[in-house]
């Protein structure tokens, strides 16, 4: 039961409508990365029906399109054995679907927060047709640097939590820190908004500070606030926090990564082994510790945060939340890192991650044709998707609707057109059927 069928609420008066002229607002939420993004992420794709009703659009049919736009913005460099589909052409699809929308859209990729200047200037123009809104979501310190820590673990990084960590507070006072940081290039906080607001009101850009060691629900309260949108309505169930790995976890994930031959590529680790041992193993195993900020550099966190607010409180930006969330927390006076874990908590980390990659291949072998390159498993069925068996009622529409999904963009459909989306026109073409395969009728409940 979702908290709209609760009695004695009042729901919203539903999300901000579109301009007198018929221009649609667009709420671009760029990051950062590590501060609730991915919840928010399951929030809305997981209550799509839900949020139409409410007058909100997802432009693209899943949050990989976002990502995939994400990086044809910021002109990521795409692997040559990579076997997904290019993605040059992505933004101008999903903008050009958002420019669509009735009333309101929603894109959301937490590394748009890595744009360079120039990258957010052609954001922000290439939706100025619209009332454009960012949307940033911060957190404190002293968990984010773990955090963020752990993630770069998670692609592939070899390099110690304390060299690591060193590395950020020596490029912490350079003038080009966003560019020799991957930290700073996506948690320069007050640069970013700097970045992204230079054509849009400040009223118009909303940070939401992340709550410290509460209930995820306050966040989506506080995003669906800037939306303009009842939080009660939306099913939460489905939509959980992505885990931080424990110490002895990542620091296991680090060693593998060190072993790891070199000529593994990229995609495929993010496809298997990130998706396997990050996220299916590692997170689901009980933690003994959390990962903190070693003593000696608290005192440099706690500075980084109050200068952080300080400038926070003097933008005029809309806070949304408390900026006093934003000091130091989980700063501990004992300290465990990562090298010093017991030899046995590795140990049996690397027991259950052998056996989780045995499950797998298992898997593989004994289902095959079910997963394609660079796909997970098998999702849901697509919407007006018809499963094999006996016919219903609106069996022949189901059909129907089925074939149109599939011709217009099943696996062949989708890429053609992805490989010619370098070309306006075929841009123009997936903007139109995305409006034919997403009318509010098709909307996946």
């Amino acid at each position: 039961m979702t908290a709209c069928d609760r009695p004695g609420r009042d729901p919203a008066a539903g999300a901000s409508p579109a301009l007198d002229d018929g221009r649609p607002r667009v709420y671009l939420h760029i990051g950062e990365p590590k501060t609730g993004t991915s919840f928010l992420q399951r929030s809305l794709w997981g209550n799509r029906a839900r949020l139409a009703a409410q007058g909100v659009t997802l432009p693209g049919y899943s949050h990989r399109d976002h990502n995939r736009a994400s990086r044809d913005l910021r002109e990521a460099p795409r692997e040559t054995s990579d076997p997904t589909d290019p993605w040059a052409g992505e933004w101008d699809v999903l903008t050009g679907q958002a420019l669509r929308a009735p009333s309101v859209a929603v894109i959301s990729d937490e590394i748009l927060a890595a744009c360079n200047p120039p990258q957010a200037d052609r954001a922000v123009r290439s939706l100025l047709p619209a009332d454009v809104h960012i949307i940033l979501t911060v957190r404190d310190f002293a968990s984010v640097l773990p955090a963020e820590w752990q993630e770069r673990v998670k692609c592939r990084s070899t390099v110690p939590w304390e060299e690591w960590l060193d590395s950020v507070v020596d490029a912490a006072p350079a003038a080009d820190r966003r560019r020799r940081s991957w930290f700073w290039a996506v948690h320069d906080t007050l640069a970013t908004l700097d970045m992204w607001s230079q054509r849009i009101p400040r009223d118009h850009v909303h940070v939401i500070t992340l709550p410290p060691r509460t209930s995820t629900d306050v966040l989506w309260v506080r995003f669906a606030s800037v939306l303009g949108i009842d939080p009660g309505c939306i099913d939460l169930a489905g939509a959980r926090a992505n885990p931080s790995l424990g110490p002895a976890e990542a620091e296991f994930l680090r060693s593998v990564n060190q072993a790891l031959p070199a000529d593994v590529p990229d995609w495929f680790y993010t496809r298997d082994i990130k998706r396997i041992l990050a996220h299916d193993l590692l997170n689901s195993r009980p933690r003994q510790a959390v990962l903190t900020v070693p003593p000696g550099q608290a005192a440099w966190a706690r500075e980084q945060s109050e200068m952080l607010i300080a400038g926070l409180r003097d933008a005029k930006y809309d806070i949304v939340g408390e900026l006093a969330e934003l000091a130091p927390q989980g700063l501990a006076e004992s300290y465990a890192g990562p090298a010093d874990q017991p030899a046995e908590q590795l140990l049996d980390a690397a027991v259950h991650a052998t056996a989780a990659l045995l499950h797998e291949l298992y898997l593989a072998k004994s289902l095959p044709g079910e997963r394609g390159p660079g796909e997970g498993r098998p999702g849901p069925a697509r919407p007006g998707g018809l499963r094999p068996g006996g016919l219903r009622p609106g069996a022949l529409r189901q059909t129907l609707s089925r074939w149109e999904w599939t011709v217009l963009n099943g696996p062949t459909a989708k890429r053609v057109l992805r490989g010619a989306s370098h070309r306006s026109g075929v841009r123009r073409l997936r903007v139109l059927i995305w409006q034919v395969l997403m009318r509010p009728a098709r909307q996946p409940r």
